[in-house]
């Protein structure tokens, strides 16, 4: 079989989904971590008033949470946690926390999708609103994880100075993350063939 023969989903086979299953896996997987390698390359450019870009943002936080030791799973979030930037300015913390989401735990998924808020106890007060509007999560086992995430990868990571690694050292981590199979529940993993 070279293509399914419905046109409609609803009339597709059970032949049919068997064989369309490992061709989109094969090709998801092929080009996933290349995908997610030219969003980073979309944060690159103007530094919209900051002293770096926001490539050089997240690259500074994944260098910062790899050389503290964090987990392979941290850094690859640390270097994704503001991919989404520039598809998703207003929602960007949500977009890249659905981006990690089948690929990493929990509590990771928790911090990336909440810390644009956690992370507004660093500034939202000079802008008319709430510093301490994340304590509205305080109750939240991952609360801690996500302010210390927001202290030691993210607010003071805008510093030009900073020996900031280059995106192909976090290569072979982002590959090992999205390697894995998804963790949602009710969707049949991927599997390549």
């Amino acid at each position: 079989m070279e293509t399914v023969a419905f046109v409609h989903m609803d009339q597709g086979t059970k032949e049919e989904y068997e064989f369309l299953k490992p061709l989109f896996a094969d090709h998801a997987q092929s080009v996933l971590v290349d995908n997610l390698m030219s969003m980073l390359k979309m944060l690159e450019g103007p530094k919209l008033g900051y002293q770096v870009d926001r490539n050089v943002h997240s690259r500074q936080s994944a260098t910062r949470a790899l050389r503290a030791g964090e987990s392979t799973e941290m850094v690859v979030a640390a270097l994704l946690h503001d991919v989404a930037d520039s598809f998703a300015p207003d929602n960007h913390s949500d977009a890249a926390a659905a981006l990690l989401a089948p690929y990493v735990g929990e509590e990771t998924h928790w911090i990336v999708k909440h810390h644009g808020l956690f992370q507004g106890y660093y500034y939202f007060h000079h802008m008319g609103g709430d510093r301490n509007a994340r304590d509205q999560y305080r109750d939240s086992p991952h609360f801690d994880a996500c302010a210390k995430f927001c202290e030691e990868y993210d607010m003071n990571c805008f510093d030009p100075s900073y020996d900031t690694l280059p995106v192909e050292e976090f290569e072979p981590m982002m590959r090992e993350v999205f390697a894995r199979p998804s963790r949602l529940p009710g969707i049949p993993p991927l599997e390549t063939a």
